[in-house]
């Protein structure tokens, strides 16, 4: 018998103290090149997206890849990229932590809706805001002070 699973992941990250280092220009050879970290390790991109201070992605994780794991893996080699090729010139790091919530598999076509109008979301809401809603809806205990 083989391993077989379903699990949809939204997994939000920001850069350190939310600056808005990631310009609109770049997002598309930063998106490819985070779709290639997942793909090398069996993941499959639903969607990748985001604003100038954060990123969102749905993919699917390979049984064999832990959320911790492959959060890591992609905040070190994206640092590495971005800095290594000047893709966002004012880019420090990320910050510490994520968010990842599980979805079902019949939520995943409004998540990619949402994910892919983040550019719109955020004329009215900030990062801090969402990042407050999706905790809440996903009835995820929090402290305000590690969201500062």
């Amino acid at each position: 018998m083989s391993t077989y699973t379903q699990l949809i992941y939204h997994i939000v990250f920001s850069t350190k103290n939310r600056q808005n280092t990631l310009n609109y220009e770049r997002h598309e050879e930063f998106f490819k090149y985070v779709w290639g970290i997942l793909k090398n390790k069996g993941c499959h991109l639903y969607r990748i997206n985001g604003h100038t201070d954060h990123i969102h992605i749905l993919t699917s994780l390979h049984a064999s890849i832990a959320i911790a794991d492959l959060m890591k893996d992609i905040k070190m080699a994206t640092s590495k990229w971005i800095k290594t090729k000047a893709v966002f010139k004012d880019f420090d790091s990320w910050q510490k932590g994520y968010a990842a919530f599980t979805h079902a598999t019949n939520d995943k076509n409004a998540l990619i809706d949402y994910i892919r109008n983040q550019k719109e979301h955020h004329r009215q809401t900030s990062f801090k805001e969402e990042l407050v809603d999706l905790l809440r809806r996903a009835n995820i205990e929090f402290d305000m002070k590690y969201l500062e």
